[in-house]
């Protein structure tokens, strides 16, 4: 993978281009594509952002987002334009399977593949150019720093600072994690500069809600969660059934699964949700315990060192017992 550097002399010459993150979108994955989208459009390029599923309806309040595509309604179209594509932009990131069944469209096509990715143990074969850099808070940050490098600072506009914030914001947990760098608050400072009014972002991300997501909610923190005091952990259990009860959507538990790392002591936080086709996985944790290579060994998954995912294909009840004999297996290093 050659430097993404490389590409910044080849940024003024209009061509097809394509950005994609992963399969449901967060607020990093949507907000660094389409703050890319605003940027690169101001170069002349015809640019499209497909994403490989469907994504949370918090996200459309962002600039230009009701034109993002969705894989799976859209395969025809959207596999052509991947097909005419001479640039694909792959955002938030580094193996092309969490792009789900958009992977094969996009290995086949000629276009080079261009990284910009914070999580670890990147598949950087895969990739034409680009950046890969754990340290980094968000794929917004990233692409922050991309634009300023290629010397664009004068193309952030409200639209690319609205959709940046939003991605580093989120990705941040407002600012509270411990990738929320000194660069970071320098970004914000640079955005807020520019013109940038982030209280409204707020509310569009927190404040959109619908009231059965509170009902769920309480629902789970009363009879779905678990407290594992011996191994300083915490575990939410969600049924399908309680999805279908409380008409849960797309984006509908996100940030449940912070909820216990309030409680005192606990540096593990689980979430096991059977999604009727297979069981997600989130995983949050304090301190030095490394969920990513937790989610990597017993959950198929990844992420970071203190936020990572998975998914299985075995039925809950099996996953669950996995995750306990998983917290079994490591009970000396949650309490180090």
């Amino acid at each position: 993978m050659k430097p993404i550097s490389d590409i910044f002399g080849l940024l003024a010459q209009p061509r097809n281009i394509v950005i994609t993150f992963h399969q449901k979108p967060d607020a990093d994955a949507m907000g660094a594509a389409l703050a890319l989208y605003h940027f690169l459009i101001q170069f002349g390029h015809k640019v499209t952002v497909i994403s490989p599923t469907n994504w949370a309806s918090f996200l459309t309040w962002m600039p230009a987002a009701k034109g993002v595509m969705d894989f799976e309604s859209q395969t025809e179209k959207a596999s052509a334009l991947l097909k005419q594509a001479a640039w694909i932009f792959c955002l938030d990131f580094n193996v092309l399977n969490r792009t789900k069944n958009m992977e094969p469209v996009i290995r086949a096509s000629a276009a080079e593949r261009i990284l910009i990715d914070h999580h670890q143990q990147a598949e950087i074969a895969d990739f034409d150019y680009g950046i890969s850099d754990p340290k980094k808070s968000s794929t917004a940050e990233m692409v922050y720093d991309f634009i300023i490098a290629s010397g664009g600072a004068d193309k952030i506009n409200p639209a690319v600072a609205e959709c940046l914030y939003a991605g580093v914001m989120t990705d941040t947990g407002s600012f509270r994690f411990t990738s929320t760098s000194a660069s970071v608050h320098r970004m914000v400072a640079d955005l807020k500069e520019r013109g940038l009014e982030h209280s409204i972002i707020h509310e569009n991300l927190f404040d959109n809600f619908l009231e059965n997501r509170f009902r769920f909610f309480g629902n789970v923190l009363l009879n779905r969660m678990e407290i594992f005091y011996e191994y300083n952990a915490a575990l939410i259990t969600i049924p399908q059934s309680d999805l279908i009860r409380y008409n849960i959507k797309t984006g509908d538990t996100e940030g449940l699964v912070n909820f216990p790392l309030s409680i005192k002591g606990i540096r593990l936080a689980a979430i096991i949700i059977d999604r009727g086709d297979e069981r997600k996985s989130s995983f949050r944790s304090k301190g030095d315990f490394d969920v990513n290579e937790f989610a990597r060994k017993y959950f198929n998954g990844g992420g970071h060192v203190s936020a990572a995912g998975g998914k299985n294909a075995e039925p809950l009840d099996v996953v669950v017992k996995k995750f306990k004999a998983a917290l079994k297996e490591n009970k000396e290093a949650l309490n180090s």
